[in-house]
């Protein structure tokens, strides 16, 4: 039995949809992420069990009552930062932005609705031990504040290959490929303030 929470992407837009559930997987690793194509899948597959909604806009316009009696649950996906093209009684999420901007508002997102992990069950104990040294926590900190490696080795006063092995060692261990995925592993577990990436 999976009792993890579960998430709702609700878009058309199959590319945008895997997408978005793919970044949210890294953002909210406990999270069971599922999507639809329609609000007739969703309402096919028991809506009620979901946490959160992430829904097209389109499909909250067509949708209205539903999600409007679900609006605390409901997070519209906009193609704009325009607040006048948003629905003013929802969260919104502008997904047109490029991917680190997207991935910190989601930290934001999930920050504001679940600070200090409140409401959410705990990070499975795999996760939750210390994977980094504290010279490479120190390396991945300045990584995802945009730092670049010679920038690194000078605030650390090590030399550049160094920051380098350390880079690699980081990604190794945690297995990312991406900047963005580090970021957000460095944010959820605390290293890096939301605000200084």
């Amino acid at each position: 039995m999976n009792n993890r929470p579960k998430i709702a992407i609700i878009d058309p837009n199959t590319l945008s949809a895997l997408g978005l559930k793919a970044i949210l997987q890294n953002v909210m690793p406990i999270m069971t992420v599922d999507t639809f194509g329609s609000f007739a899948e969703l309402t096919a597959n028991d809506p009620e069990n979901y946490f959160h909604y992430f829904v097209a806009m389109n499909v909250v316009l067509e949708n209205k009552t539903f999600f409007s009696e679900h609006r605390r649950k409901t997070i519209v996906l906009t193609l704009s930062l325009d607040s006048t093209s948003q629905l003013s009684e929802f969260h919104s999420l502008c997904i047109n932005v490029p991917e680190q901007q997207l991935i910190r508002s989601l930290l934001t997102l999930e920050q504001h609705a679940h600070g200090n992990g409140q409401h959410l069950p705990p990070m499975p104990k795999v996760l939750q031990q210390k994977i980094l040294t504290d010279r490479e926590i120190e390396v991945m900190s300045l990584i995802v504040q945009g730092f670049i490696n010679k920038e690194i080795a000078d605030k650390l006063n090590i030399g550049l290959a160094t920051v380098i092995t350390h880079r690699k060692n980081i990604m190794d261990k945690l297995g990312v490929k991406s900047v963005s995925a580090l970021t957000i592993y460095a944010v959820m577990h605390g290293y890096v303030d939301i605000n200084q990436i």
